[in-house]
């Protein structure tokens, strides 16, 4: 049986054997066991780690495969087995090359000596049933994506095998494959521009951490060479069992245990958490200090709300790269102040605003109300807010097109909070209301 000891070395030892191999590899748990001599669960919690941390992937009909970990500060791209997911494809040949990313796609509803300028390396032909111009792609580098469900020559297939280019099928026609690839283009531009704690980690991460043995003299000791007030405590296996913070301790005795004023159990985060996520949780929980964490618990890095803050503020200055609904409900909104400089908004409804039955969606009412008292309250403080509560009243309908007014009123404000008054109007009469509380995330 092996110790928890011999885990823990194991276990880090197979990481550095799956990092060090190359991309594309395929892995198989029993197989990668038998080579380290570990049990199969062991090689699968690595495995599974590994997934976690980005250099391998798991696909059905593909296996794991070895990838190259992409930065977090380039854009994301599609692989082809993105691809096949997104648009529901059978693959048909070339299943190595799955891993490969696709640059971009290019429509095949053109005759062949036109078709051969457009595909390059690392593209995709989207084409119907031509034998032709799937053998030309995979000659020219590119993978192949055949629309209306058709399936491909025994000749095609070895081509795409021996030259380990994905071709696959999809019962979808080419405009609805195009519009599923462009809208997994999209989410992918909105997920950059979401920043994670991972952003503001990078390569420093802070490990000034004490041992749950240690003494007081040991923990002041570190906050003067740190110039830190909060550190994390861990155990012998370096998981986060507590917080210990240096007012605690600064008047007991160098040789007190910090265990007697540890704080245990404390709110952890993983570097994969957005950073607005882990600003609402300090807001929530009143803490400052955040200790960052693997799935195992153990300690990657610590980040303070202040770090946090500053990042998501950085964030705010950047040009947009995609557009949320929220963005794209706001998008044809104006602001104005009227003659006491109250803050004020107006628009039309739009038709993407109304639901199937033609009525106008009271979840957009509500997201417009909520963006309005969001703006509004940072207009007043220049504080950032999340909605804590809201009550909602829907007056008299509106139709497509309609001009509206979104007009907010403070009620009150304290350092923590703002609860607003929210009212649209058409033509001077009620359509919805609302009254919101806010909770700022710059304080705890």
């Amino acid at each position: 049986m092996e110790s928890r000891d011999d885990t823990i070395t194991k276990h880090e030892q197979l990481l550095q054997h799956i990092e060090g191999l190359r991309v594309g590899t395929k892995i198989s748990v029993r197989k990668l066991a038998k080579e380290m001599g570990v049990s199969e669960g062991t090689a699968y919690r690595a495995v599974k780690e590994a997934e976690n941390l980005g250099i391998v992937i798991t696909k059905e009909r593909i296996g794991t495969v070895r990838v190259e970990k992409k930065p977090r500060n380039i854009s994301e791209q599609l692989t082809f087995a993105d691809v096949v997911d997104i648009v529901e494809g059978q693959v048909l040949g070339g299943a190595d090359g799955l891993h490969k990313n696709l640059h971009k796609y290019v429509i095949g509803a053109m005759k062949i000596d036109a078709m051969v300028r457009y595909i390059d390396a690392g593209s995709l032909l989207i084409v119907g049933n031509r034998d032709d111009a799937h053998s030309l792609a995979l000659e020219q580098g590119a993978g192949v994506l055949i629309t209306g469900g058709f399936g491909i020559s025994r000749e095609v297939k070895v081509l795409a095998d021996q030259l380990g280019l994905p071709i696959f099928s999809s019962r979808h026609d080419t405009f609805t494959v195009a519009s599923m690839i462009n809208r997994a283009i999209f989410d992918r531009l909105i997920k950059k521009k979401i920043m994670i704690v991972e952003d503001i980690v990078g390569n420093k991460p802070r490990l000034n951490s004490l041992k749950i043995s240690s003494t007081t003299a040991e923990c002041k000791a570190l906050a003067e060479r740190t110039s830190e007030q909060r550190f994390a405590v861990t155990d012998e296996w370096n998981r986060v069992i507590g917080i210990v913070n240096l007012r605690d301790v600064s008047d007991l005795p160098d040789d007190h245990s910090i265990e007697k004023v540890l704080i245990r159990n404390p709110i952890t985060t993983s570097l994969q958490t957005s950073l607005a996520s882990a600003a609402q949780i300090m807001m929530w929980e009143g803490i400052d200090f955040l200790p960052i964490v693997d799935r195992n618990r153990k300690l990657i890095a610590t980040v303070l709300r202040k770090e946090v803050l500053q990042a998501m503020r950085n964030a705010q200055q950047q040009p947009q790269l995609g557009e949320t609904f929220d963005h794209l409900i706001w998008n044809g909104m104006g602001e104005e102040r009227d003659m006491e400089g109250q803050l004020f908004f107006h628009g039309f409804i739009t038709p993407q605003m109304a639901t199937n039955l033609g009525t106008i969606s009271e979840g957009v009412l509500s997201s417009v109300m909520t963006q309005a008292a969001c703006k509004s309250a940072k207009d007043i403080s220049g504080n950032d807010y999340v909605l804590d509560n809201m009550s909602t009243y829907f007056v008299r309908p509106v139709q497509i097109e309609d001009p509206i007014v979104i007009m907010p009123r403070l009620l009150e404000m304290s350092r923590r909070t703002c609860k607003l008054e929210i009212e649209i109007t058409h033509q001077d009469s009620l359509v919805s209301k609302a009254v919101m509380m806010l909770q700022s995330i710059e304080h705890g």
